[in-house]
Order: C-alpha cells, then structure tokens, then sequence
C-alpha cells in the first residue's frame, strides 16, 4: 500500500498539476464539491459565448482549494460552499472582496444507503446498532462544519462524533453511504439527489447557519475579464435556472 502523502505534499502537488494542465487563455475555476454538476453545465455555455477560451473546472473541499490558491495555484474564480472558506479567503487577500457575491443555497439532508433500515433522524443515531456516520472533516470542508453545528444545537455532536467516519469533501461521504460502508451520512440535497438508486434522504436537518455559496475572483487573475464573465453568468437569470434544475436554492 503506498504511503500517504502529507497534506502540504499534496497540496503542493495540486498545485503544481493545475499549473501544467492548463494553456494560455484557459479559465480555471476552483468550485466546492458539491458543484461539479451544475457548473460543468455552465462551464459549457461559457465557453460557447467565449470560443477560444476552455474552463478548467477544478472541484474538491473549499478549504483545500483556497490552500491551493495560496500556495500560488493560477485560479481565476474560486465558488466554496460556506461563508467561513470565503471569509479566509478575503481576509487571505486571496480573492477580489469587491467582487464576492452569494449566488445558491442548499440544505443539509442525513442519507442512508437505499436498502438499509438505517436511523430514520439525527437522534436516532445514537442506537447501538448505529455503528459508522459519514460526516465531512470540520476542519476543512463546509459541510462537515453545517453538520456539527446542526448536530451542537440538538446535543447529539460528542455522541456522534465517537461514530464519525470524517470524509475529505462532502462527495466522499455520499460514496460511503452509497457503497453500504456506513450507517448514515451527512449530505447537501443535491448531492443525494445524484445517487438516488444507491442512497435516501431520512431527514432534512435544519443548520444553525444557512448553506450558502459565495464566489469571486481570484486577486492576480490573469484572466481577469474572463473571471468577470464567468461570474456574471453564474448570477445571471440563465445561471440561476442552470443551479435551479441541479437542486441549488435562490440564495
């Protein structure tokens, strides 16, 4: 089995493979897990409004991509999935402030895998049968951060946390649920909306703190009327409706 790579290592890895896969004139935007659907789409139509220009969609746990961004990565638009990743990456310099704009919604579901009697809500997760919860990592995704307050303000995180199988994005722990490797799982809708035949939503959890996704333009973008461009379609009517049909809420 290979040895694990430290986190800076790969981080430096990403970094540098997001260098050399793009070309002059490509847009690279780095978007939260839970995205990759509904901005492969827009990705598309931005390039039909703009041929000659390719969108490079890099996708993962927003905290991993801004320290990507950090470490000198060429991204020109970063979209994360909380406020908290955004707040880093304005106080980071790391991205235009004036250019930061809220554009979706979500909300935070519990899925099980689709043939399991698995707990039908968050309380019933403390049963003894209930043996493995997926739950991204609160240090570093969005998601997993939504979760544990949700699950602070019902007094069941210190029970649940002792169970807590923590994933490196929000997609890693709807393919848990979805391969039958835990009991229950933390979620956004519209990722349990895409695994349908292998995963079902017990529960819509109510989060002391809205999901929302901010994005803006990365500072020293060299492509920084594309970036502009790019953003003004994802606020557009025609990238709202884009987000709409993939399950993503009015912000």
């Amino acid at each position: 089995m290979p040895l694990a790579r430290p986190p800076l290592l790969r981080c430096l890895l990403l970094t540098l493979s997001l260098a050399t896969a793009g070309r002059a004139g490509d847009l690279v935007v780095s978007a939260a897990a839970s995205l990759a659907e509904a901005f492969q789409e827009l990705a598309q139509r931005h390039e039909a409004r703009h041929p000659g220009t390719k969108v490079v969609l890099n996708t993962g746990a927003s905290d991993k991509l801004l320290q990507q961004i950090l470490a000198g990565a060429p991204v020109d638009v970063f979209a994360s999935a909380d406020q908290t990743a955004m707040d880093r990456a304005v106080a980071q310099g790391a991205v235009d402030a004036a250019s930061r704009a809220t554009f979706a919604g979500n909300a935070l579901v519990m899925i099980v895998p689709l043939e399991a009697r698995g707990p039908a809500t968050p309380a019933e997760l403390l049963q003894p049968q209930v043996r493995r919860v997926a739950i991204a990592n609160p240090a570093s995704v969005p998601a997993g951060r939504y979760a544990r307050e949700a699950l602070e303000a019902l007094g069941l995180w210190r029970a649940v946390e002792a169970k807590a199988v923590f994933g490196q994005s929000v997609r890693q722990c709807l393919d848990y649920a979805a391969r039958g490797e835990v009991d229950a799982a933390f979620v956004y809708a519209t990722d349990a909306a895409i695994q349908t035949r292998k995963v079902r939503v017990v529960a819509t959890v109510p989060t002391r703190t809205p999901v929302t996704y901010p994005l803006a333009v990365v500072t020293g973008t060299r492509q920084a009327e594309a970036a502009r461009a790019f953003v003004a379609l994802v606020l557009s009517p025609e990238g709202r409706a884009v987000l709409t049909r993939f399950g993503f809420t009015a912000p």
